[in-house]
């Protein structure tokens, strides 16, 4: 079954497969023909001089040949390369499609190593082994053939010793495969691991883990390794068998054939030819050998690409938001756990359209979690959240997130150019409104500054720049959408007073479009909300403005004042790291 799946993926190439294998067999066909000449020169050899025409027939063959082969070996490539492609592009898509829940419970980097180094061991058994199945097959096939029209008491004693070597080969394929797939995965794991590493270097250098790191991914490699060596093992069983074999056939073939040739039982010429077509059998017989090693190893890097295809992605069947003036959501009865970790327990509250709502509470509450299931990266275990009165699942996830905006508190800037990050969101947005955003966003100064102005690299994921510039892009990007209800994470976390002070003015102005939602530890920010909504344990304790919470609830009293940091420890244990 998984063979057939291997097949299956040069779907939409047969044509060009079939014309490689065509011109593959040509060339092996025209390589059978030179025996059969060599023959005929070396009996006519014997009894005069040999014609011209034989030596011109055998360098034309010759030249065809290489041609043929050159041409079949080209289109072998090509397809290789397109049928690697389309398994690569699926995989992206799949990938970037994923459910959120699916990236919690595999390694990013395990999955990157699919895309590159598990399709590269496809595009071989694509590209070559199947060509050498089929070709070596046949190929040796006919050699097989013509052997027994030359001499069949001579093949008999060939035939043994390659059945020797193929019992040898057969016994050890399964061992193969499975050495094989275990080093693809040791390959994925030190793949994940380096990138875990490398994207957090700068934490890794902070906290001299550079040696744990390196020991890490080192035993990583090292299983990867081991997992080689056993393959190298097997190989090396293999090889030598096979390689005794047609030393030994080669042998046979001089003993017995010269000893025929003695007793006038065979010619010389019959003797050079069956040589000739000994020594070609060690071709075919080696890329079957070669194409089922492939073969096995490509049915490990199957698996794990068809474990991605078979992941859960999201689910983009729903209708279409219906256009109105305003969104108003509302979370009613929300509970939600993350694996066996309850996060929201009953969460209820309402935001109004062009109202400015803030969420408050102490790290592990589940704000950050609330934003996650207004996004419909993961859904509510029981409740709903709603648009207008309607449940967000029934709308289509991207025109939902199409009429909402986020500004995570990591802010991510992505490599490329100012522009190419504001237009991530808005590929079409004019400059007109560009510099709308970036005024709004107080960035002014810093496209003022930089060399290039908005076509200046920013770099990899935005290293050149301090945390409240990227802040401040990422809002940008936000706005530029237009969006009928913005989340801000943490929207001031990284900013000084004066940038502070800035985009509280932003924010003033954007809560005049569309309906504002935010994660606010500062007290500047949480007293600007018209409501703010008190978190704690993933319930929701009150709900008011700034004065009525201080009124009325002494936890917020507390909050506010920074009384409740200590406390926050005992539930911070009990929360995944990154949910909120």
């Amino acid at each position: 079954m998984r063979t057939l799946e291997l097949f299956r993926l040069a779907t939409g190439h047969v044509r060009a497969l079939a014309l490689a294998v065509t011109a593959t067999l040509v060339a092996s066909g025209l390589g059978l023909l030179q025996p059969q000449l060599v023959r005929e020169a070396v009996d006519a050899a014997a009894t005069s001089s040999v014609p011209w025409q034989l030596l011109v027939a055998m360098a034309a063959l010759f030249a065809v040949q290489a041609s043929v082969d050159g041409v079949g070996l080209f289109l072998l490539e090509r397809t290789g390369e397109r049928v690697v492609l389309g398994v690569r592009r699926r995989l992206v898509a799949r990938l970037l499609r994923l459910r959120m829940k699916e990236f919690d419970e595999h390694r990013v980097g395990d999955l990157m190593s699919r895309v590159g180094t598990d399709t590269t061991v496809l595009r071989e058994v694509v590209s070559t082994a199947s060509v050498q199945l089929i070709t070596g097959t046949l190929t040796g096939v006919g050699t097989v053939v013509l052997m027994l029209l030359i001499d069949p008491v001579l093949f008999g004693w060939v035939l043994t010793t390659v059945v020797v070597a193929a019992v040898v080969v057969y016994s050890l394929v399964g061992r193969l495969r499975v050495a094989g797939e275990q080093m693809q995965r040791g390959v994925g794991d030190m793949t994940a691991d380096l990138e875990r590493a490398l994207g957090a270097l700068r934490t890794v250098r902070a906290c001299r883990a550079e040696e744990r790191e390196e020991e890490l991914i080192g035993r990583r490699a090292e299983q990867a390794c081991a997992a080689g060596i056993r393959a190298a093992r097997i190989t090396s069983v293999m090889s030598p068998a096979v390689e005794l074999a047609m030393r030994g056939s080669l042998l046979v073939v001089l003993l017995v054939g010269g000893a025929r040739v003695a007793r006038d039982a065979a010619s010389v010429g019959d003797l050079m030819a069956f040589l000739l077509y000994a020594t070609y059998l060690v071709i075919p017989f080696t890329s079957v050998l070669q194409g089922i090693g492939l073969l096995q190893k490509g049915m490990g890097a199957l698996g794990r690409v068809a474990e991605v295809q078979s992941l859960p992605v999201e689910d983009d069947s729903g209708a279409a938001v219906p256009e109105r003036t305003g969104i108003t959501l509302e979370f009613r009865d929300v509970w939600f756990r993350y694996r066996d970790r309850p996060v929201l327990r009953g969460v209820s509250f309402t935001v109004e359209p062009r109202s400015h709502v803030a969420l408050a509470g102490l790290s592990g509450a589940g704000k950050s979690t609330l934003f996650s299931l207004i996004e419909r990266f993961y859904e509510p275990d029981s409740g709903a959240v709603l648009a207008n009165g309607t449940d967000l699942r029934n709308f289509s996830t991207n025109d939902w997130r199409g009429r909402i905006a986020l500004v995570d508190q990591d802010c991510p800037v992505l490599n490329g150019t100012l522009r190419d990050n504001l237009r991530y969101s808005m590929p079409n947005a004019s400059d007109c409104d560009l510099h709308e955003v970036l005024e709004l966003a107080n960035l002014d100064e810093l496209v003022a500054r930089l060399p290039e102005g908005l076509d200046t690299p920013l770099g990899e994921r935005g290293r050149a720049l301090s945390g409240g510039e990227r802040q401040r892009i990422a809002l940008a990007r936000a706005l530029l959408t237009r969006p009928e209800l913005l989340l801000l994470d943490e929207p001031t976390a990284h900013l000084d007073p004066v940038n502070e002070r800035a985009l509280h003015r932003a924010i003033t102005r954007a809560a005049q479009e569309c309906a504002l939602l935010v994660i606010a530890h500062r007290l500047s920010t949480i007293r600007e909300a018209d409501r703010i909504v008190v978190l704690h344990a993933g319930e929701v304790l009150a709900q008011g403005t700034h004065d009525e919470l201080l009124a009325i609830n002494d936890f917020y009293g507390s909050l506010t004042a920074g009384d409740f940091v200590e406390n926050s420890k005992s539930f911070d244990a009990e929360i995944s790291p990154g949910w909120r």
